[in-house]
């Protein structure tokens, strides 16, 4: 699908690192206009620099709702029009049972992992409607259907996304736009790092737990994305797309 997006402009927040530069990156090389977004100003400007001509950066805080629609405004404004919009913002959180996390992690999480895509959903929609439809992709996580001991605020975030999209899809089909999420098993990204420590105690305590006995690559996430950004899924919305390795299998 190299020419899948071509002639499209999509937003890809969460851009700075991991799994949200492996999709803009695909969304460029599928022909796509690309705004790169992520609060980490830095690592965006990166991942536009490295994407080259059809991309820019445009750093945002998803808590922050004028951020938010600044940022669609420039998309517009750079490539005038917007019909693909991903969510990928995610706080890093310490986890811990309803007992340890605070009142305070708790909002912090919810804020980031799952209002900032209502405010997202909120500033863009409008724009997709006027551009004529289009895709909108929540990044979720296969622990937004199964538990995970410890992941009290990550795992109901992920699962409010899959049901945001649900109602997202329900409401906005007649704007001809799709809302669907896409939930990754475990990545090897940063984030796993954070986790574990470092990559290799990772992939020894959590790559048994999926069926093809790995984790993936950000690159397998991305490809998935482009399906659902992609007339390829034209006939998909409300949907959870999981790219989990068989996690969720058995």
């Amino acid at each position: 699908m190299s020419n899948a997006l071509t002639g499209k402009t999509a937003i890809v927040t969460g851009a700075a690192q991991g799994i949200g530069r492996a999709i803009a990156e695909a969304f460029a090389a599928a022909g796509a206009g690309v705004v790169c977004s992520d609060a980490n100003a830095d690592g965006v400007a990166e991942t536009a620099a490295g994407i080259g001509g059809n991309a820019m950066a445009q750093a945002a805080d998803v808590t922050r709702a004028g951020d938010l629609a600044a940022l669609v405004e420039a998309a517009m404004g750079a490539f005038g029009g917007l019909h693909i919009v991903v969510y990928g913002a995610a706080l890093h959180d310490d986890g811990g049972t309803v007992i340890d996390v605070t009142e305070d992690e708790w909002s912090r999480v919810l804020d980031v992992n799952l209002t900032g895509a209502f405010r997202l959903a909120k500033a863009a929609i409008p724009a997709m409607g006027k551009s004529g439809g289009g895709s909108m992709i929540l990044v979720a996580s296969q622990l937004g259907s199964v538990a995970s001991p410890g992941r009290l605020a990550y795992c109901a975030t992920k699962g409010g996304l899959i049901q945001l999209a649900k109602v997202l899809a329900a409401d906005h089909a007649a704007d001809n736009i799709r809302v669907n999420t896409l939930s990754p098993g475990g990545v090897e990204t940063d984030r796993l790092v954070r986790r574990f420590g470092d990559m290799d105690a990772a992939r020894q305590s959590i790559g048994p737990k999926h069926l093809l006995n790995r984790l993936a690559e950000p690159r397998e996430i991305a490809d998935a994305a482009l399906f659902l950004a992609s007339d390829a899924s034209s006939f998909m919305t409300g949907a959870d797309l999981l790219v989990d390795g068989g996690y969720n299998a058995v």
